[in-house]
C-alpha cells in the first residue's frame, strides 16, 4: 500500500497526532542553529518517540520516564547558560518542554496546552530573525496551529484535515484586516514597542581587531550588511569605501584598534571636504556593533532615529549603542578630502611602531626601499609608490585560498607566497611602510556595492567586506592606499568578487542555470526584503505620525493615534453588529434553526446534506441507533420543527413563540458531542 493511501486509511487519533508533531517540527527547525546543540536532538527524538507510538498504537510511557526526562532537559539547559531565566536559556527550555508535553497528549485539554505553546514558541522565533523568509514560514506554521486547533474543536467522526484547513484559512483571513489596522495604529512607545535589546543577534560582520585570514571568510558569507539608498547620482566603483575600524597597534600576530580610538576627539583630525556633497540614507542590519558605517568622508553626525553619533579622530563614527535590531540613519559624504596634515611626531609614533623580532626579511626589504629613496618631503610618497610597484609587478596573486600563513606572515607574503586576500595585502603593506618609516595604519569596512535594479538601492553584503591602508604624507594628511587595487584593479574599479569552487550537488543543480536569470532573481528576492524591511520592520512612531499627516492630521501624537484606532475599532464593532442583524432579519428564522441543527449533526459523525428536511433527518437518526432517550428526543424536536413549518399555529405570536421554544431546546438537548 502506498504511503498517501496508508495515511488516508490510519485512525483520526493517530493521523491528527501525526499532523500536530509535523506543524511543531515546522515551528521548532528554524530557530534550531540558535539553541544548544543537544536541544535538537533530543527534540527530534522525543517527537520520534512520540510519533511510533502514535503509528503503532502503543501506550504513552510512565510518569516516571517523562519526569526523567524533564530533569535531563533542565540539568543540560542550566549547564548551557548557568541559568534558566533568559531569552536563551527559556526558548530552550519551552522547546523540550513541548516536546515532552506531546508524550502525554491524550486528552483534548492536553492538546490545547500544546497547541499554546507552539503558538507561542512560534513568537520566538521572531527573537532570532525578523526577516521576510521567517515571517513567511511562520505564517504557515499559523495556519497549520490554526488547522489544529480547529480540528480538535471537531471530535466526533472522521472530518478531513483540508475542511479544517479551510476554515482555519478563513478565519485567518478575517482577522487579517484587524491585523493591519493594529500594525499601522498601534501607537509604537518605547520601552513597550519592540523586542529586547538582544532580540536580534544578527550576523557579527566586520571585528573589532583583525587576524590574516578573517576577512577572507566573510568573502564567503553572503548575507547583507547594508543597503544604501543615494538621494542623487552615486559616487564612480571606485569610491565606495565605508569606514568601519580603524586598527593601528600590531603585537605581530592581531591588529587592534589603538589605545585612544575610544577617545572622542574629532577636532584633531582637521577634516577638510570639497567637491561634490553626496547624500544617501543606510540600512544597517544587526550586527551587535556600535559602528556607523558611512562612505568617507562624513563631516557631520548622521541622523540617527534615536540617540547621537561621535565622530573619532580616525573619522570612524559610532553611537552611543550597539546596532541590535535594524538601524536606519542618512548621512551626507564627501569623496573628495583631506585631514590630518598638522600631525605631530608624538601622533604619528603609535603608527610607526612593529613589535620587535617579527618578520625580519620584510624590514630589511623596507630599510632598503628606504636608502633608494631620495631625501626631502617627497620621501614617503616615494616609497609607497615603490612598494605598489613591487605589488604590481612582483607576481602577486589575489585569491581567498592563499594557503595558512605562519609566524612571519608579512615576509612570506612578500617572499614566499605572494598571494592573499585584500587583509594579506593591507596588513604586509603597512607593516612594510612602517618599517621604512612611513606612518601607516589599516582600515577595515566594506568596499563597492551591487545596485538592485529593481528598487534602485545599493546592497552592500558581508562579501564586500574589505581592508586598506592609509599612510601619512607631509603636507598632505593621511591619504587611502589600497594595495589590493594593483593586483585585482577589478576588485575596486567594478563589480567583481571572487567565489569559492562550487560542489558536485551545486555544480548540478547550477550549472545549466543561465546566470543573468539567477540575477534576476537574487536581485527581486532583495528588492522584496528591502520592502520588508523599509515597511515592515523599520515602520516607526514617526512613519505612523506621518501617516496621520497624509490624512490630514496637522500636528498628530500618539494620543491621536489611540483615538483614531479606537474610533475605528467601534465603527467596525457598530457595522459588524448591526450587519448581523440584518442578515438575522433577511434569512428565514426557520431555515437559520434547521442549519444549526444540521452543524451539530455534522459535529456528532451524522451525515446531514444541504437538502436534507428535518424528517429524513429524523430517519437518519432512527437508523444510527444510541440512547434510546436521547434519539427519541432528537427526532421529536426534528419532527416539531417540520410540523412548525408545514403546519404552522394561527397567529404571529404563536409562529414566534414556538420558534424561540424550539431554539431553546437546541441549546438543550444532547446531539452527541
Amino acid at each position: 500500500m502506498k504511503l498517501p493511501d496508508t495515511l488516508s486509511h490510519l485512525p483520526r487519533d493517530t493521523r491528527d497526532t501525526l499532523f500536530v508533531l509535523a506543524v511543531i517540527g515546522w515551528v521548532v527547525a528554524p530557530m534550531l542553529s540558535e539553541l544548544p546543540l543537544w536541544c535538537g536532538p533530543l527534540t527530534g527524538v522525543l517527537m520520534l518517540w512520540r510519533g511510533v507510538l502514535a503509528w503503532r498504537g502503543q501506550a504513552l510511557p510512565s510518569r516516571w520516564w517523562r519526569l526523567g526526562l524533564l530533569v535531563v532537559a533542565v540539568g543540560a539547559t542550566l549547564l548551557s547558560f548557568r541559568t534558566l531565566l533568559g531569552r536563551d536559556a527559556g526558548v530552550t527550555l519551552v522547546v523540550v518542554l513541548l516536546a515532552l508535553k506531546t508524550l502525554e497528549l491524550r486528552a483534548q485539554r492536553d492538546a490545547y496546552v500544546v497547541f499554546f505553546l507552539s503558538f507561542f514558541l512560534m513568537l520566538t522565533n521572531f527573537f532570532y530573525s525578523q526577516s521576510l523568509l521567517t515571517a513567511a514560514v511562520m505564517l504557515i506554521a499559523l495556519w497549520g496551529l490554526l488547522t489544529a486547533l480547529v480540528n480538535a474543536h471537531l471530535p466526533v467522526g472522521r472530518p478531513p484535515l483540508w475542511q479544517s484547513a479551510r476554515t482555519a484559512g478563513g478565519m485567518a483571513l478575517l482577522g487579517a484586516p484587524i491585523m493591519l489596522v493594529l500594525f499601522l495604529l498601534f501607537p509604537r512607545m518605547a520601552p513597550l514597542w519592540g523586542l529586547p535589546g538582544d532580540a536580534m543577534t544578527g550576523r557579527s560582520g566586520l571585528s573589532n581587531d583583525m587576524t590574516v585570514g578573517n576577512i577572507a571568510s566573510l568573502a564567503l558569507d553572503d548575507s547583507v550588511a547594508m543597503r544604501i539608498n543615494f538621494s542623487g547620482t552615486p559616487p564612480a566603483q571606485k569610491d565606495l569605501y565605508f569606514r568601519g575600524p580603524v586598527l593601528s597597534n600590531f603585537d605581530g600576530v592581531r591588529w587592534r584598534p589603538s589605545e585612544a580610538a575610544g577617545v572622542w576627539r574629532a577636532a584633531e583630525a582637521a577634516l577638510q571636504v570639497q567637491g561634490q556633497a553626496v547624500a544617501y540614507q543606510v540600512t544597517l542590519e544587526p550586527n551587535q556593533r556600535p559602528w556607523l558605517l558611512t562612505l568617507d568622508a562624513t563631516p557631520s553626525a548622521p541622523e540617527l532615529p534615536q540617540g547621537r553619533a561621535r565622530m573619532s579622530a580616525e573619522l570612524q563614527w559610532q553611537q552611543d549603542r550597539q546596532a541590535t535590531a535594524l538601524l536606519r540613519y542618512q548621512a551626507t559624504s564627501y569623496p573628495q578630502f583631506s585631514y590630518g596634515k598638522n600631525q605631530s611626531p608624538a601622533r604619528l609614533a603609535p603608527y610607526l611602531a612593529l613589535p620587535s623580532g617579527f618578520n625580519p626579511r620584510t624590514l630589511a626589504l623596507a630599510q632598503a626601499l628606504q636608502r633608494e629613496a631620495p631625501a626631502g618631503e617627497g620621501a614617503n610618497s616615494h616609497l609607497v609608490q615603490a612598494a605598489l610597484e613591487r605589488l604590481r609587478t612582483g607576481g602577486f596573486v589575489y585569491t581567498l585560498e592563499p594557503g595558512l600563513y605562519g609566524r612571519d606572515s608579512a615576509d612570506e607574503f612578500w617572499f614566499d607566497r605572494k598571494a592573499g586576500f585584500c587583509e594579506h595585502f593591507a596588513a604586509g603593506f603597512v607593516i612594510l611602510m612602517r618599517g621604512a618609516g612611513v606612518p601607516a595604519r589599516v582600515v577595515t569596512g566594506y568596499q563597492g556595492g551591487e545596485r538592485n535594479n529593481v528598487d534602485g538601492f545599493w546592497t552592500v553584503r558581508q562579501s564586500d567586506a574589505h581592508a586598506w591602508a592609509e599612510v601619512w604624507l607631509p603636507g598632505q594628511g593621511w591619504q587611502r592606499v589600497d594595495p589590493t587595487s594593483m593586483v585585482a584593479p577589478m576588485r575596486t574599479g567594478s563589480f567583481a568578487r571572487l567565489e569559492t569552487p562550487r560542489g558536485v550537488i551545486a555544480n548540478a543543480i547550477l550549472g545549466n542555470v543561465n546566470p543573468r536569470f539567477a540575477l534576476n532573481i537574487r536581485a527581486s528576492w532583495d528588492a522584496l526584503n528591502n520592502r520588508w524591511n523599509q515597511w515592515v520592520l523599520n515602520y516607526t512612531q514617526a512613519k505612523q505620525l506621518d501617516l496621520l499627516k497624509s490624512i490630514g492630521f496637522e500636528a498628530p501624537s500618539w494620543e491621536d493615534l489611540i483615538l483614531l484606532l479606537c474610533a475605528i475599532v467601534v465603527t467596525v464593532s457598530l457595522l459588524g453588529a448591526g450587519w448581523s442583524a440584518w442578515e438575522r432579519q433577511r434569512q428565514d428564522p426557520w431555515l437559520r434553526l434547521l442549519g444549526q441543527a444540521r452543524v451539530r449533526l455534522l459535529r456528532a459523525g451524522l451525515p446531514a446534506p444541504d437538502n436534507s428536511t428535518p424528517r429524513e433527518l429524523a430517519e437518519q437518526l432512527r437508523a444510527r441507533g444510541g440512547t434510546a432517550t436521547e434519539v427519541q428526543a432528537l427526532m421529536d424536536w426534528l419532527l416539531r420543527l417540520e410540523a412548525l413549518r408545514y403546519a404552522p399555529p394561527n397567529g404571529h405570536s404563536g409562529h414566534k413563540r414556538q420558534l424561540t421554544t424550539l431554539q431553546h431546546e437546541l441549546r438543550r438537548l444532547r446531539w452527541g458531542d
